[in-house]
């Protein structure tokens, strides 16, 4: 209290000075309405830079808080945008993963969804490249197949990425037959067609009309039964006594090929172990 009456005292002539100046104002603005036009037009044009300048002054210190808060949302939208576009993804393959209609038979089968990133289809032995390997469990000796029918076998397989012996390759050779016949032969490639393959080794006894859809055999441990291969176009002119040749029309498009579904048989060692027994077997007779 002492110190604040100090202060006055050392300032009372500027206490004065402005008393005076506001005394003098009002009288000047009572007497004379011309001087109070000018001295309220004056004090409205000062107050009005004032509080623009305060204004600009808080909007400022505002709009850096409303530049933290949208940046913040910002990223939050970034985040979720990220979170849909990997949910969107698993949504794609396990629809894509639907596509394919097969017969019964396939519980104990999984599908890895794969990008082709390497394809041939003119070459007498064609191949294509996809990008999964080990690391998401591709090996060697694995069935492909894409919405459509059947695309191959792995051959070869490093961590991120695997080679695959295409339909389109006379050393591939798939166990088919006629959907509803017990009947099968081998499906091997012709070596011109990227569309056509030969369904040989058909018993002379079985029965068949063009457009028959012909499927997966079952008889491996590479593909289930019932996958989609192609469809009959007619019978070939070379045949033998007991068997015959059938063209069929493939259903996948090697020629515009994306992605595709690799084929994991996840009873294929207990297979493989019986079957191995049994060739053992004789082996010991």
């Amino acid at each position: 209290m002492h110190e604040l009456f100090n202060f006055f005292i050392r300032n009372s002539k500027w206490f004065v000075f402005a008393f005076y100046m506001v005394i003098s104002c009002v009288l000047l603005a009572g007497d004379n309405p011309y001087q109070r036009h000018v001295l309220l037009t004056s004090a409205n044009t000062v107050s009005a830079t004032v509080y623009e300048a305060s204004n600009n002054v808080t909007s400022y210190f505002n709009l850096r808080d409303i530049n933290e808060d949208l940046n913040r949302r910002n990223a939050a939208l970034e985040k979720e945008v990220i979170d849909l576009r990997e949910q969107l993804e698993r949504y794609r393959e396990a629809g894509y993963a639907d596509t394919m209609v097969v017969d019964s038979g396939v519980a104990h089968f999984d599908f890895i969804v794969a990008g082709v990133i390497n394809n041939s289809v003119s070459k007498p032995y064609n191949y294509l490249t996809v990008n999964k390997g080990t690391l998401d469990g591709v090996v060697p000796e694995l069935g492909v197949i894409d919405q459509n029918g059947v695309v191959g076998i792995v051959s070869a397989a490093t961590a991120h990425s695997a080679r695959v012996i295409s339909l389109l390759n006379p050393n591939f050779r798939l166990s088919c037959k006629i959907k509803g016949s017990d009947n099968f032969g081998s499906l091997v490639w012709g070596g011109e067609d990227p569309e056509v393959a030969l369904l040989e080794e058909l018993p002379r006894h079985t029965v068949y009309h063009p457009g028959d859809t012909i499927v997966t055999s079952g008889y491996s441990a590479v593909f289930p039964p019932g996958l989609p291969v192609g469809i009959v176009l007619d019978d070939d002119k070379e045949h033998s006594e007991n068997f015959f040749t059938l063209k069929i029309r493939l259903f996948a498009d090697f020629t515009a090929l994306s992605n595709v579904q690799i084929v994991v048989n996840n009873r294929k060692d207990e297979i493989v172990t019986v079957e191995g027994s049994d060739i053992a077997q004789k082996k010991s007779k």
